[in-house]
Order: structure tokens, then C-alpha cells, then sequence
């Protein structure tokens, strides 16, 4: 494990920002690339001095905004059809994306924002965000908070502690406990928002 990271840094640092930016676009379509493999690395090298640590988040961001922009304009412009014969190459059938519709479905727009620290449905919730048509300023707007606080969380983590690998792993944990229950506190309130403003 311990070479497989020392790969990876090494990667990043070779590529640079350029390198983050295309491997947080990738995570952030089809492609199943987890964020971490970027941004963790990248926070680490901050720490050494060999990037910017502001910069490392915003080339992130960047990233993530572009994919989940290619996914949202692939979904808006083409349909429920093309998203299907795009996503067999990489194994996104219509059983995830009715899974993925059915989630947008329950928690509405403000999913786009929730979703982006949820492994697993980050990377296909604009999908079902372009097929309703969501306002792309709403889109733009959650998807860059959702996408920056995850993007911030991972880099730090490699800034403080991506040296130890034991304590890395041990405060991920903790981190995604942590990042769930917010998701679960701030959905309630936006909820209870929407009901007040109804009555």
C-alpha cells in the first residue's frame, strides 16, 4: 500500500495541477476514479512546499465542476437514451441511473449540493439534474460548494496528515462520519426551510 501511494504522489507531482484537474474531471463523470487518489496526494505535496495549497482546491474544484458540467450538458441536450449508450462503456446501466433519478427525485435540486460529499452518487447526480432541467445557475451553485467542501476536506487531510498513512486512514473514517451526519443535519433543515415557506 505504502508504494501504490508513493506512486501516486509521484504522479501528481509530475503532472501537477494539470494532473488534478483531469483526474477530478474523470471522477466526476462516468470514469470510476476516486477524488481521493487526487487530492489527498496533492495536499501532501502542498505540505512539502511543491504546491500551492489554494490552488491544489481550486484546480479540485475546477475539476469537479467541469465533469459534473459534462455530465449535466450530455444528460440536458441529448436525453435519457444517450446517457444509457454513453454509459455502458463504463458500466452505468438504467438500473443506477433510475437509482440516481429516484435520489434527485426524493431530495430535489439541493441534492446536487449533499450528494457531492456521498461516495458513489457525486459522480452521476448531475445526471438526473440535466434530464429535469435544473436552472444551471442552481446547478453551477451547488455543485461548486458541494464540490469545494469535499475538495477542502481531502486536501487538508493530505496537508496534516498524508505523511502517516495509519493516521490517514483512521481520520477518513472519522472524516466520512462526520461529513454524513452534517449531510443529514443540514437536508432536515433545508426540508423544514421549504415547509415553512409552503405554509
Amino acid at each position: 500500500m505504502h508504494e501504490i501511494i508513493g506512486i501516486i504522489v509521484d504522479w501528481v507531482s509530475q503532472f501537477g495541477y494539470m494532473g488534478i484537474f483531469i483526474m477530478m474531471f474523470l471522477e466526476s463523470t462516468f470514469f470510476p476514479f476516486p477524488s481521493e487518489v487526487a487530492m489527498i496526494p496533492a495536499g501532501y505535496l502542498a505540505f512539502k512546499g511543491e504546491m500551492n495549497l489554494i490552488v491544489v482546491i481550486v484546480v479540485g474544484v475546477a475539476g469537479s465542476l467541469a465533469g459534473a458540467l459534462f455530465n449535466y450538458y450530455l444528460a440536458r441536450q441529448y436525453g435519457r437514451s444517450a446517457v444509457l449508450r454513453f454509459g455502458k462503456y463504463f458500466f452505468f446501466g438504467e438500473e443506477k441511473l433510475v437509482k440516481m433519478e429516484q435520489f434527485f427525485l426524493k431530495h430535489g435540486s439541493f441534492s446536487t449540493l449533499t450528494s457531492r460529499l456521498i461516495p458513489g452518487v457525486r459522480q452521476f447526480i448531475s445526471l438526473p439534474a440535466g434530464l429535469s432541467n435544473m436552472p444551471m445557475r442552481a446547478f453551477l451553485l451547488y455543485t461548486t460548494i458541494g464540490a469545494g467542501i469535499w475538495a477542502i476536506i481531502l486536501a487538508l487531510l493530505g496537508y496534516f496528515i498524508g505523511g502517516n498513512e495509519a493516521v490517514l486512514k483512521e481520520y477518513l473514517h472519522q472524516i466520512v462520519l462526520v461529513i454524513l451526519g452534517i449531510i443529514g443535519i443540514v437536508t432536515v433543515l433545508y426540508v423544514l426551510k421549504n415547509k415553512q415557506k409552503k405554509l
